[in-house]
C-alpha cells in the first residue's frame, strides 16, 4: 500500500470516534489501522499493530489521556502522535506537546487541519527519500495572459499525458465558471459538477467527491464548471480549498483551468498550488498583461514563485514579436515553448479527443509530454535538495523535456 499512512485511533466517546473514523476512511492516503475504546488497552494495541500515527483524544479524560501521549513516546518512539480535543486551553495544549505529541488537533475534525499536520510533520522529518519518484500531491493551476490563448488545452493534454504514468492519479477541475469547456474537450457529458460538490459541502468526503467526478478513458478524472451560469456566484474560496484538500487526499496530481477574472476563486486555487503556468502568445496584449499578472503575483504572498511562464503556438506566421523582444518585454525568462500546430489542436477539440489519442507522434504532443516530465522532474530536483539538508524521517514514502 504505497503512499499510504497507517493510523490508530483511541476515544472513548462512541459518538466523536465515529465522526473521526468515518473522515479517516474517507481519505485513501490513510489506512486505519486500529481503533480502540478504552486509554488503558491502546499502548497494548499501538504495540501490536505498529501504525505510524496514533491519533489520541483527550476529551473523554484528558488527564488519562496526556499519560498515555507520554508512554506511548517513550515506549515507541517511531509512532507520531497526533492529539485531538474540542478544549483549545493553552495549558492542555502544553503539556500535551510536553508529553511527546506532535501536532494538537481541534474537534471537530476539518480534512484539511489534518491533511496539514501530516505535511508538517513530513516535511519535519525530512520529507522523502530523494529516490527520483513522483513528487505526491502536486496542484497545477494553468492561467492566461489573455483570451484565446490555449489553457484549456494545455490544461486538458497536460493532464491526460501525465495520466499515463502508472504511479500518477490525476484529476482535472474547470474552475471557470461561467464558460469552461473542459468536458467538450474530453466529449464528457458529466452527471455531478462542482456545483454539486459546492452545495454539499457540509457533508463532503471522498466517496462522495470521487462519484462526482467523472473519469476519462485516458485514466485522467474530471470536476467539470457548473450547468447553469446562475449557479456559478454560490462557490466560495473556502470551499474550494475544501475541494482541493480532498482531491490532494487521493490524486497525485491536480490540474486546475483557471478562468480569466483572477477573481478569489482563482486566487485560493492558485494559492494552494505548487506551480502556476501563465500561459502566453508572443504578441504586444499577452505580454502587456504578463507584466501586469506578474505585478499582482507579486503582491499576493507565495505566487510570484511558483510563476512559469509559458509561451504557445510558439512559430505562429502572425507573431510579429521575436523571443529576445518578449524576454526583454516580460523581464523573466521563459519555461517552456508549445510549438504551434493548430489544425491538430482543432481537431483533437472537435473530435473530443486528447492529443495522446489523436495525434501520438505529432510535435505537439512530444511538446507536451516534454513539458509534464519537466515539471516533476522540477520537483524532483526541488525535493532531493530540501533532503540532502534534512534528516530522513518515517514519512518518506508519503512523496513519492527541454526548456526554451
Amino acid at each position: 500500500m504505497k503512499n499510504v499512512v497507517r493510523l490508530a485511533i483511541v476515544d472513548p466517546n462512541d459518538a466523536t470516534r465515529g465522526s473521526l473514523k468515518n473522515l479517516l476512511l474517507g481519505i485513501d492516503s490513510v489506512w486505519l489501522e486500529a481503533e480502540c475504546s478504552r486509554y488503558e488497552f491502546f499502548a497494548d494495541v499501538i504495540q501490536q499493530t505498529q501504525p505510524d500515527i496514533a491519533l489520541i483524544s483527550l476529551d473523554s479524560d484528558s488527564a488519562q489521556g496526556l499519560q498515555l501521549v507520554a508512554r506511548i513516546s517513550q515506549e515507541l518512539s517511531s509512532c507520531c502522535i497526533l492529539v485531538i480535543s474540542s478544549s483549545q486551553e493553552g495549558s492542555l495544549i502544553l503539556q500535551a506537546i510536553r508529553n511527546g505529541a506532535r501536532e494538537f488537533l481541534s474537534f471537530p475534525l476539518k480534512i484539511e487541519d489534518f491533511l496539514a499536520a501530516l505535511d508538517r510533520i513530513q516535511q519535519a522529518q525530512g520529507g522523502r527519500e530523494g529516490d527520483g519518484e513522483i513528487r505526491s500531491n502536486h496542484v497545477i493551476t494553468v492561467a492566461g495572459a489573455g483570451g484565446g490563448v490555449g489553457c484549456t488545452s494545455l490544461a486538458i493534454n497536460l493532464a491526460c499525458v501525465m495520466a499515463q504514468h502508472e504511479r500518477r492519479n490525476v484529476a482535472i477541475m474547470d474552475l471557470d465558471l461561467a464558460l469552461g469547456d473542459a468536458d467538450v474537450w474530453l466529449d464528457i457529458i458529466p452527471d455531478y459538477t462542482i456545483q454539486d460538490v459546492a452545495e454539499n459541502i457540509t457533508r463532503l468526503d471522498y466517496s462522495l467527491l470521487k462519484r462526482s467526478l467523472t473519469r476519462h478513458d485516458c485514466g485522467a478524472f474530471l470536476l467539470p464548471r457548473p450547468v447553469q451560469l446562475d449557479d456559478m456566484s454560490t462557490i466560495t474560496p473556502d470551499e474550494l480549498r475544501r475541494v482541493i484538500a480532498l482531491l490532494k487526499a487521493t490524486f497525485t496530481h491536480l490540474v486546475i483551468d483557471l478562468s480569466k477574472s483572477f477573481g478569489p476563486i482563482d486566487i485560493a486555487a492558485m494559492e494552494a498550488s505548487d506551480t502556476i503556468l501563465l500561459v502566453t502568445q508572443l504578441d504586444l496584449p499577452c505580454l502587456r498583461n504578463i507584466v501586469r499578472l506578474t505585478q499582482f503575483f507579486d503582491l499576493h504572498e507565495g505566487l510570484s514563485e511558483k510563476l512559469k511562464v509559458v509561451v504557445n503556438r510558439q512559430g505562429l506566421e502572425d507573431n510579429q514579436i521575436s523571443m529576445s523582444k518578449a524576454l526583454e518585454t516580460i523581464g523573466r525568462e521563459i519555461f517552456w515553448q508549445v510549438p504551434n500546430d493548430y489544425p491538430s489542436m482543432v481537431e483533437s477539440r472537435n473530435n473530443g479527443l486528447p492529443l495522446l489519442s489523436h495525434a501520438p507522434r505529432a510535435k505537439l504532443t512530444k511538446s507536451i509530454e516534454q513539458l509534464a516530465n519537466s515539471i516533476d522532474h522540477s520537483e524532483v530536483e526541488l525535493s532531493e535538495s530540501e533532503d540532502r539538508k534534512q534528516k530522513k524521517g518515517l514519512f518518506s514514502f508519503l512523496s513519492s523535456g527541454s526548456r526554451g
